[in-house]
């Protein structure tokens, strides 16, 4: 994917996932969603083991595992389906993408040119503030731009 691509699709999903950034209406209620929505319904855990095709204690397991975060996708999925529910999944940002990059290419820029203001320091050419501040203004939008995998690399 190119840098220009890669703009578009941190745009596109966005866009997407704005939506889903309160994310306090989708935490996982403390005995689990399955359990929380088996109850609401009024249904035992035999008859969800019926509707799965399982007994009645590997619900009481799957339900256990579920709000321990052991549970597998697709074991809640099937859940989900047996209660006549969506399931889904989501991978949320705490921020948008733009402000994640943007964020990461800033301090990128300002380290990278730390190691030369030391330098320049060092041989008594010190940087104007302004100057650097537009040093690091420049460079951010340079790594903004290419913004590839060299822009999460450590160290």
């Amino acid at each position: 994917m190119n840098s220009r691509e890669r703009i578009t699709a941190r745009k596109q999903l966005d866009k997407r996932l704005g939506t889903l950034l309160d994310t306090q209406a989708l935490v996982r209620p403390p005995r689990g969603w399955v359990k929380a929505i088996r109850e609401a319904l009024g249904m035992t855990t035999a008859q969800l083991g019926k509707r799965l095709g399982v007994s009645q204690p590997r619900i009481v397991v799957l339900e256990k595992a579920e709000a321990s975060g052991a549970i597998t996708l697709e074991s809640l999925r099937r859940a989900a389906d047996a209660l006549d529910c969506q399931f889904v999944y989501a991978v949320v940002p705490r921020t948008s993408l733009k402000e994640m990059t943007e964020v990461r290419a800033v301090a990128l820029a300002k380290r990278k040119l730390e190691r030369t203001s030391h330098t320049m320091a060092l041989e008594a050419q010190s940087v104007d503030k302004d100057d650097e501040r537009e040093q690091v203004m420049a460079m951010t939008q340079r790594l903004i731009e290419k913004s590839g995998s060299e822009l999460w690399e450590e160290g």
